[in-house]
This record gives C-alpha cells, sequence and structure tokens, in this order.
C-alpha cells in the first residue's frame, strides 16, 4: 500500500529519501522509475560519438501476425490465381507504381514514401524482435528473454536521445502479447541491457462490439484508447483516496516544490531526482489525453484503438520522444491481425486494410502540416510477409523469406521502390534487405553509429544493429 504525505501531519518540506523512493517506486509509467532513468548516471554516452541525425524521432506501425505483401505493396496481377488472390492493383502517387485497390487513401502519399519490397530472412516468429533489434537467430518458440539484444528504443536510452523530462521510448498500445494471455514477445526491451532500458508501456482495456462468428479470423475492431498505468486505477492509499487521476501528481508536484526548498533533496541521488522529476512532468501525461485533440483530427485517425495510439505517438514525438512503436495486438479470440492462416481476404478487406489506408495517411499528413515529417521516420511493417500460395482455407501461410517495410520521412528518400521479387514474390532477385540492415539505417538516420558495441552482463561484444550495414541507397 502507498503511503502518501499527510499534509496536516507532516510538513512537506520535510520530505524524505523513503517517501520519495515510495513515489518513484510507483511508477506512473509501468516501470520503476529510478531504475529505468538509472542508465543516465551510467554515462554510456561518454564517449559515443553522435553523428548529424536526419531523424530525430522513429514511429514504428508493426503490423504484426505478417503481413501479406503480395495483397498490398508487391502484388502480381499476371500470376495465376492461387498466386495473384483476389484483389486489384491500383495507381498511385508515385508514376509507375501500383499497390493495392484497398489502400485508395495510402496510394495518395506513395510519391512521400519508400517502398523496400525484399525484406528477407528465416526467423520464423511472430515477436518483432527481428524487426526492433536486427536478431534473427533466437528461438521462436520462446518468449521475451532476458538475453536478448536491446532494442532500437533502448538504445536511443542508452546513448542518451531526447530530452529528459520525457521517456526514451514508448510502446502502446500494450506489450506484444499482452492480448494472448501475457505471452511476452521478443522485441521492445532493454534485453541484456538490463530492464532499466525497456520502454514505457501503456496499457489498454479494449471493448469489442460484437463476438466474432469464427474465433481468430473474423476480426473485430478493438474500441478505447491507450493509457498510462496509474492513471486510470491508482493503488489504494493509506491516508485518503485522490477525488481524481492527477491528484497524485499534484500532490507529488507540491511535495517536489517544498523538497526542492529543503537540506532532504540534497540527499537524492541524480537518478532519484530525475526519477521524480519525470514522475512530476506533465509532457507525458499531456501526450496521452486527446481530448486536447479537435473532433476532426480524431475522426481523421479513427475512433479505435490503433488510430488512438497512432494520435498519442504523434504528440509524444511533438514533445520530443524519439522512439516510439504501436503494435497491432492480437486480443484473445478477436481476431488474429495479421496472421491469416484462413479468410486471408475477407480479414484484409474488411478490418486490416481499411485500418492501416485510415491511420497512415492521417499519421503522415498531421506530420506534413506541422513541419514534422522530415524529422520524423515513420515505419510500417511487420515481421515477415505471406506465402505466395493460397492455402485450402483461403489464407496464407508464414513466409519470413520476403516482406515489406514502408518508411516515411526522416531522411530517406522519397518516391523510390528499392528491390525486386521473383514473379510469385516468393523471394528477392535483387537488392535483399536483412533486418539488421533495416536496423542499421535506422540507426544511421538518428545519428548512431551502427557499429556501436554494447555488452552483455559476461562482457561480451555486441554491435547494436547485429552486423548490419546502413542501405544507404535509401536515404535522400
Amino acid at each position: 500500500m502507498l503511503s502518501i504525505i499527510n499534509q496536516n501531519a507532516k510538513r512537506l518540506g520535510a520530505l524524505n529519501r523513503r517517501e520519495i523512493m515510495r513515489a518513484g517506486g510507483l511508477s506512473l509509467f509501468g516501470l520503476t522509475m529510478p531504475e529505468l532513468l538509472r542508465a543516465a548516471g551510467q554515462n554510456p554516452k561518454d564517449g559515443i560519438e553522435r553523428r548529424p541525425a536526419r531523424a530525430k524521432s522513429v514511429i514504428l506501425f508493426n503490423l504484426l501476425g505478417g503481413p501479406s505483401h503480395l495483397d498490398m505493396f508487391d502484388m502480381k496481377p499476371n500470376a495465376p490465381s492461387e498466386i495473384r488472390g483476389e484483389f486489384k492493383p491500383i495507381s498511385t502517387s508515385l508514376s509507375g507504381l501500383q499497390i493495392c485497390e484497398h489502400l485508395p487513401n495510402t496510394a495518395k502519399w506513395m510519391h512521400k514514401a519508400c517502398l523496400i519490397r525484399t525484406i528477407s530472412h528465416t526467423y520464423n516468429s511472430h515477436d518483432p524482435l527481428a524487426i526492433m533489434t536486427g536478431f534473427t537467430s533466437a528461438d521462436p518458440k520462446l518468449q521475451a528473454q532476458a538475453t536478448d539484444p536491446p532494442d532500437i528504443g533502448a538504445i536511443c536510452q542508452y546513448v542518451g536521445l531526447g530530452p529528459r523530462d520525457v521517456p526514451g521510448s514508448v510502446c502502446m498500445p500494450c506489450y506484444p502479447g499482452w492480448g494472448q494471455e501475457g505471452y511476452r514477445r521478443g522485441g521492445p526491451y532493454g534485453g541484456f541491457l538490463g530492464s532499466q532500458f525497456d520502454p514505457l508501456f501503456s496499457l489498454c482495456s479494449p471493448n469489442f462490439a460484437r463476438e466474432p462468428k469464427v474465433q481468430n479470423y473474423d476480426p473485430v475492431m478493438p474500441e478505447g484508447e491507450p493509457y498510462l498505468p496509474g492513471l486510470k486505477s491508482q493503488p489504494d492509499m493509506s491516508i485518503e483516496r485522490f477525488g481524481n487521476r492527477y491528484s497524485l501528481l499534484k500532490q507529488l508536484g507540491d511535495a517536489f516544490r517544498q523538497a526542492s526548498r529543503s537540506s532532504s533533496q540534497d540527499r537524492l541521488d541524480k537518478f532519484q531526482q530525475r526519477a521524480f522529476d519525470l514522475l512530476t512532468s506533465s509532457k507525458t501525461r499531456d501526450a496521452f489525453d486527446l481530448s486536447q485533440e479537435p473532433d476532426h483530427v480524431r475522426d481523421r485517425y479513427g475512433r479505435n484503438l490503433y488510430g488512438a495510439s497512432m494520435l498519442i505517438a504523434r504528440r509524444l514525438v511533438e514533445v520530443g520522444v524519439p522512439f516510439v512503436s504501436v503494435h497491432q495486438e492480437i486480443f484473445k479470440h478477436y481476431g488474429h491481425a495479421y496472421d491469416m492462416h484462413s479468410n486471408n481476404f475477407s480479414m484484409l478487406k474488411n478490418i486490416n486494410l481499411p485500418v492501416l489506408d485510415m491511420v497512415y495517411p492521417a499519421l503522415i499528413q498531421d506530420l506534413d502540416e506541422r513541419g514534422l515529417l522530415d524529422s520524423t521516420l515513420v515505419i510500417v511493417m511487420g515481421e515477415m510477409g505471406r506465402s505466395p500460395r493460397i492455402n485450402a482455407s483461403a489464407g496464407r501461410d508464414h513466409w519470413p523469406q520476403c516482406g515489406f517495410s514502408l518508411l516515411t520521412g526522416g531522411g530517406v528518400k522519397p518516391g523510390m521502390v528499392y528491390g525486386d521479387t521473383d514473379k510469385d514474390a516468393a523471394y528477392p532477385t535483387s537488392n535483399p534487405v536483412h533486418p539488421s540492415e533495416l536496423v542499421a539505417t535506422i540507426y544511421h538516420l538518428l545519428g548512431i553509429d551502427p557499429h556501436l558495441i554494447v555488452r552483455d552482463p559476461l562482457g561480451r561484444p555486441h554491435p547494436i544493429a547485429r552486423g548490419g550495414e546502413p542501405v544507404l541507397e535509401l536515404l535522400s
């Protein structure tokens, strides 16, 4: 039970170390604050070369499950029906490029995008580990491991990107796997660098308008908004219950201002001090408050969990968060996201493509109008592609050998299509891109040396991009 200072019983100026540590341990961000910020005192950035950065922030929209590249961005209209599928291609704003007919709004922005058609690897897992770390040698049957390499967000925090009063990395609407009874998928973690480099994980409580007619393959849209732990439910208070979700922060803020004039503050080390500053900062809380957005903006993104998440992602970028990931989660039996072993075309047409065709154009337009697109790299992709041949259940199966990544803004070359595939989109025929090369390119755009070495607890050296080299042809 959290003990909150009773102003009638104690002088706020007498705030002591234990009370502040209790406040820090509350962790409104779903993390232990002093541990999250302990990294700043380890001085990992000392001696690290900071290069010119084209991107100040990255937003990754992970289409969890493996989006079908053949039915979206690498269509083969001349292939046999069992390969080409049901959808027709349409022209886009980029001359000579066609994409799926169910992405008409996305098609209007392809002149701004850089499309990689040849993401290729062998890691047959729905974990975003490969695309967030470049590591493809993990056991796909295992959950997230403490021995996993750190992801891009963790490295952003490790080298000290971004303002000190906001998190270095945020993951929404929940940690990947939460919707499937808490299965922690590898990817967005500090890994062997430690949990202090984990992202801020938001929470969600999605609602569903109906029960699916068929479990898993009749997807139902999740409604709701992501929120920060502690803002919708407070722990029990030993002295009083607060009247609204912000009163705790107000009391802590008042206590901090009193403590800043007392000698007790001098006894705080810099980790606890920054933890307290971050706990009482309003920037992150405000970014999650979508009531500040006009209705027409909310409608443009879509009144659903993913539209809300992407709008919050834009708001987080505005306050300087370097890395934001949004994951299209699988929630129990309400739909398998992009893992479409059955009913592939209906799942795409009725749910997945309309969601993507709303949130991606909304985000790009929003960033462009606000002058943030040039400094924000937006990535849309999944952990793999889907099999060229349609199976007996009208689905497509796992296919890590070939997939896509859609990059926009942040220093990539607009209006570019990189890589070619064979007649069935089964394998790259030119310019294959391994996830480690994609991750290296992201680091390069962020001004982080992709060859930077970090060490695991045994002292073994690991390059942060797993040996990948930036794909310089993608850069503007």
